[in-house]
């Protein structure tokens, strides 16, 4: 499948509805709700079974995904505030709980889901900056660089991730709700 070209014009985001997919362990999309499709410009033909970083925008720093992937192997969830690509182009931006679904026999991990919401202006504002910085030292300098930057810059707050993205998306109240709700809706934790 060929990728779009960005254009820097934005999907217009429903902040009262939720974008759901669902992959397999190593990345390919197995579901997505309505939303995922609509907001996305795909259809399920055109992407179950296609990796998840279909929908990737250039503007994301590999790192973000290298402790996506590190953290949800070592079986933790992880939030994100992440910038997808739609079909035509344009852009979106979203808070997403990344979240571990493993079989009920053998406690395996079977797949990943990830529940999304429209992320708030000021983390885009905040985390922007910040994935422009990972981006150029991880173009300059690779994935590790960038990985140390995130580091010294997390530590130079005396944040952990979790500690940093809790607090740029608001991790608390009604947001936490929905998506301790969306968690619960569908067999999560």
């Amino acid at each position: 499948m060929e990728r779009p070209t960005p254009i820097n014009e934005p999907v217009k985001l429903d902040k009262y509805k939720y974008i759901m997919s669902r992959t397999d362990t190593k990345g390919n999309i197995e579901f997505g709700n309505d939303y995922f499709f609509e907001i996305s410009g795909y259809t399920p033909n055109e992407l179950i079974g296609k990796p998840h970083n279909t929908i990737r925008h250039p503007d994301m720093p590999k790192v973000i995904f290298k402790l996506m992937w590190d953290r949800l192997k070592q079986g933790k969830n992880i939030f994100a505030v992440v910038k997808n690509m739609a079909k035509d182009g344009r852009y979106y931006w979203v808070t997403t709980k990344f979240e571990i679904k493993k079989d009920s026999i053998d406690n395996s991990i079977k797949s990943y889901m990830a529940y999304r919401q429209a992320a708030r202006p000021q983390a885009v504002s905040a985390i922007s900056k910040l994935y422009a910085e990972l981006l150029d030292i991880e173009n300059s300098g690779g994935i590790e660089a960038s990985e140390k930057y995130l580091s010294g810059y997390l530590d130079s707050k005396r944040m952990t991730y979790d500690e940093f993205i809790d607090d740029l998306i608001g991790n608390k109240g009604a947001f936490k709700l929905f998506f301790n709700a969306m968690a619960k809706m569908f067999g999560g934790k």
